[in-house]
């Protein structure tokens, strides 16, 4: 029995830049794409970046990413993997302050997903990308 792939696209969020969606659902599978530190969309109005800060675009991010797993039926807990991208490797801690203080005010019921973090290039003003898989029960 084959299921169907559902893309995931959350009204907070504008089209994608190229041909790809923000997150896919196949079965119980559920990938976000990497998710930057966006406001939620403006109907007429480019992307913005939350604010400069490390901070700021780390809680968009997070909530970015949180809007497509709750589009496709999935919470925090649901994830098994998240990669972190970061563009600076000395945000590394301060990055892992924020991380440790969001999921501690999720009330988390499930063990922590498992982390990978790297450093990339982003676009000019960018600091932090986040994608996530998640696999609903």
């Amino acid at each position: 029995m084959s299921t169907e792939k559902t893309a995931l696209t959350p009204a907070t969020h504008t089209t994608p830049p190229a041909k790809f969606s923000h997150g896919v659902k196949k079965g119980n599978i559920l990938q976000v794409a990497g998710q930057v530190g966006f406001l939620p969309a403006e109907e007429g109005k480019a992307p913005t970046p939350a604010g400069p800060t490390l901070r700021e675009q780390t809680l968009q991010t997070f909530a970015n990413v949180k809007a497509i797993l709750e589009e496709g039926g999935a919470t925090w807990d649901d994830v098994m993997m998240m990669r972190v991208y970061l563009t600076d490797v000395d945000h590394f801690a301060e990055m892992n302050e924020i991380y440790n203080a969001y999921f501690e005010e999720q009330g988390l019921k499930a063990p922590a997903s498992a982390r990978t973090t790297v450093y990339v290039g982003l676009p000019k003003g960018l600091l932090i990308e986040i994608d996530a898989l998640a696999v609903l029960s």
